[in-house]
């Protein structure tokens, strides 16, 4: 370690837990020779050092899986690297089933893992039981191996990785404390210490238990909550065979990690006890651990002592209770905060030690290229907005999520806690017609109306509800609640050109002309997928997703800044007004009724907006339809949302008006090829590959990702989106496989049930060559069905429903 504390470095890296000693290092093989990593105590002290240290690498989505991966491709080679050892050993893990329902889950990330080549087996009870002599076979239905997954002693992998980068030329001082930041504008200049202040271009929160704090000091409010976490280590015996995989029952709530002669048993209980977020964590809890409960610790030993009997002949040696890191969601924060131009975070990392190999180097591609390689939206800052960082919100869903991480995780899931927060004017009048509420992003928006929607793998009970109100929108008319989206206003003398210059499309139209359009990067790939609005020569609104203000307006604003910011006004509009959604082939009979602007389709075309009035109400009427029908998207000031849709309802009667949710909407717009940001379209795919080069303006000269694009429109795109139509009404969310000849080629992005073309549908990726082949194979849940592309959309290819 250098003597001479630095009145400056290029990175700052805050935190000497394994995370932030990944980042480091990764920051220092990648050549960046000036980096600092700052421990306030010593390395390891917070979260790392009791962490049990296990090592999964499967996860839902295929680039959380290549992150983890990465963790366990760095701890095969680091030890030798740096010859420091890091206690990895890759014994394989062993997931059991003790329900049918836990085998469709099973069986569902088997399905995932072949379609993007990631290695896994299922077995059978008698087959676990000869990788796991241990165990207790007694109601098990079966189980999941994982042959290059182990475990690593914390303490000394980031030892190693602190090694690693002293090797490479960083530079790490313990026993430094961060006092606070000097901020000029949208910049951390200065990281001051209790040793002295470093002139910083880049500075990186990986505070771990304190990220928080560390948040506050820049300025950044942070939705990274603490609980209690228990796991306990059992005397040694000669009953514990050496190099057992490790074992996770998620029916029973635990984990057991081989130690030497002992297992360590931990778990997820439902009664952990969260830290008040709202001072943060003592900074002087530097190794800090909570007084053992032995009655929480019941609810995980209890099943433990039954599916390993053996626990029952062995002594509790050691019982630790350590705090941990979580966000709302349990899964990790990373990226550059909004509103900063060089402050990164990295946080709430539950699952530290698999993840740190993966997420340092991610977290250095983001600091030293501008990305952090990968597509990482469920692991992205920007998911999270100022609610989720309430410490009452914070506080309620952290709790809530560690209960529920071993739990079966049913296709759209809801979360309990914290609910009923951002509320539309309409939330009681739906309500009381029978709404069942889903939240996204802390809005209420119904999912369905009427009837009961089990948690299920087949979609059980979704033809009664969910096909209702599908047939609906396709037979008659429909009213949808759609206040939650995100709305921007973009105005200003060069907010036109502005425009221009982010969006793929052509938005320079006349007022009242919209365009739908992908905002790109550099290189193509999509990072916003929007509509915009143009409602006077110098004002703009630009339409997103409920759940994409944040990440959607830092990419603008960010945009903006590179741009030159004069002249270009941006404001969230989103609470000024509700919009309700009337569509289907009756709308225009409805609308017509309670309008006073005729609404022809000569007079109001498709992809036009005009502003009218619904009897009193004002209103921007915008033609536009995401099902697939004849319908309108009506802007309405949040006073007149309950009058207007009254008007509506009643206009609508004689027609059979029908309100319906947000599940039927997802069944409806996969018929039209309608595709989601976030599953079908990422910053991981293009336009061109996702078939929306249509939408492409090639005569604008400078848009982003302009060049990129050009290149792949020359060469071809590598790959193409497809839409498959499955012979067998398998069940279909998204992330099933698609074979070739018994071969994995791809996988699905999403799936439903199409009730109109009653078939499963399914989109997913394909290598160019194979895009336009005719049948596939289908593999959901361990059954495969064959599968026919489908040209176009599968309902109204032509596009005459919404033109009408």
């Amino acid at each position: 370690m250098s003597k001479t504390f630095p009145t400056q470095a290029r990175v700052v890296v805050i935190g000497g837990g394994v995370i932030g000693a990944s980042i480091a290092y990764h920051l220092a093989c990648a050549g960046e020779r000036d980096v600092v990593l700052l421990e306030k105590t010593q390395l390891t002290d917070g979260a790392t050092w009791h962490a049990a240290g296990l090592v999964g690498q499967f996860r839902s989505q295929q680039n959380l899986t290549r992150l983890m991966q990465d963790s366990v491709d760095l701890y095969e080679t680091l030890a030798s690297e740096t010859g420091q050892e890091t206690g990895w050993k890759a014994v394989g893990s062993l997931r059991v089933a003790a329900s049918e329902d836990r085998l469709m889950e099973l069986r569902k990330a088997a399905a995932a893992a072949r379609g993007f080549g990631f290695e896994m087996e299922l077995l059978t009870p008698s087959e676990a039981l000869a990788l796991y002599p241990l165990l207790s076979t007694d109601g098990l239905v079966g189980a999941l191996f994982i042959a290059n997954d182990g475990h690593a002693d914390p303490y000394s992998l980031t030892q190693a990785l602190a090694k690693g980068v002293r090797m490479h030329g960083g530079r790490i001082f313990e026993n430094t404390q961060v006092t606070e930041f000097t901020r000029e504008g949208s910049r951390i200049t200065h990281v001051v210490t209790d040793q002295g202040a470093i002139e910083a271009e880049v500075v990186v929160n990986a505070a771990g238990l304190w990220a928080r704090q560390v948040g506050w000091m820049a300025g950044v409010e942070l939705p990274a909550g603490i609980v209690h976490h228990q796991y306990m280590v059992t005397e040694k015996s000669d009953l514990i065979p050496d190099d057992l995989p490790s074992l996770r029952d998620p029916d029973g709530s635990f984990y057991a990690k081989p130690e030497p002669g002992a297992l360590a048993i931990g778990g997820w209980e439902t009664s952990t006890l969260p830290v008040n977020p709202v001072e943060g964590f003592p900074w002087e809890n530097a190794h800090h651990l909570f007084e053992g409960d032995l009655d929480r610790m019941a609810e995980i030993f209890e099943p433990a002592a039954h599916r390993i009997p053996v626990l029952n002949d062995l002594g509790m040696r050691t019982l630790i209770n350590g705090p941990i890191p979580i966000s709302p969601d349990g899964e990790p924060i990373m990226g550059l905060a909004p509103g900063l131009n060089n402050f990164f975070v990295a946080c709430a990392f539950t699952s530290g030690i698999a993840a740190s190999g993966g997420a340092g180097k991610a977290m250095a591609n983001w600091v030293l290229e501008g990305d952090p390689g990968l597509d990482l939206w469920a692991f992205d800052l920007r998911r999270f907005g100022p609610i989720h960082a309430n410490p009452h919100y914070l506080h309620a869903r952290a709790a809530e999520s560690y209960s529920h991480y071993y739990a079966i995780h049913w296709p759209g899931e809801e979360a309990t806690a914290a609910r009923g927060v951002r509320r539309s004017p309409l939330y009681r009048t739906l309500k009381e017609k029978g709404a069942v509420y889903g939240s996204k992003f802390g809005w209420e928006r119904p999912n369905w109306f009427g009837g009961d929607v089990e948690p299920s793998w087949t979609r059980s009970g979704e033809a009664e509800t969910i096909g209702r109100e599908h047939r609906a929108a396709r037979e008659g008319v429909v009213l949808i609640d759609m206040s939650s989206f995100t709305k921007f206003e973009v105005s200003g003398r060069r907010a036109s050109a502005f425009l221009q210059h982010l969006a793929v499309a052509n938005v320079d139209r006349p007022t009242g002309g919209s365009a739908y359009t992908q905002l790109c990067n550099a290189r193509g790939g999509i990072e916003a997928d929007v509509t915009v609005i143009r409602r006077n020569d110098d004002l703009f609104w630009l339409i997103t997703g409920s759940a994409l203000g944040v990440r959607d307006g830092d990419w603008i604003r960010r945009a903006r800044t590179h741009f030159g910011a004069e002249g270009i006004e941006i404001r969230d509009v989103t609470s000024t007004h509700g919009v309700i959604n009337l569509a289907g082939p009756l709308a225009r009979r409805v609308l017509e009724k309670v309008a006073d602007a005729d609404i022809g389709h000569a007079d109001f075309p498709f992809m036009t907006a005009r502003e009218l009035n619904i009897g009193y109400a004002p209103t921007l009427a915008y033609r536009v339809s995401y099902v697939g029908e004849l319908g309108w998207e009506l802007y309405i000031p949040v006073e007149y949302m309950e009058y207007a849709y009254e008007m509506l309802s009643e206009a609508g009667a004689e027609f059979g008006i029908t309100d319906i949710g947000y599940r039927a909407i997802d069944s409806l717009r996969i018929e039209k090829r309608h595709l989601v940001w976030g599953s079908d379209i990422t910053p991981d795919y293009n336009p061109l590959e996702a078939g929306l080069g249509f939408l492409i303006d090639w005569t604008k000269p400078d848009f982003i990702g302009a060049e990129a694009l050009a290149r792949v429109k020359a060469d071809g795109p590598a790959r193409r989106l497809v839409c498959l139509a499955l012979d067998d009404p398998l069940a279909v969310f998204g992330g099933e496989a698609i074979l070739v000849d018994g071969a994995a080629v791809g996988q699905t992005t999403s799936g439903n049930f199409g009730y109109t073309v009653n078939k499963s549908l399914v989109l997913g990726y394909l290598p160019s060559e194979l895009a336009t082949r005719n049948t596939f194979e289908v593999e959901a849940f361990g059954r495969k069905s064959k599968a026919t592309r489908i040209k176009g959309a599968a309902y109204d290819s032509e596009r005459w429903r919404v033109q009408a």
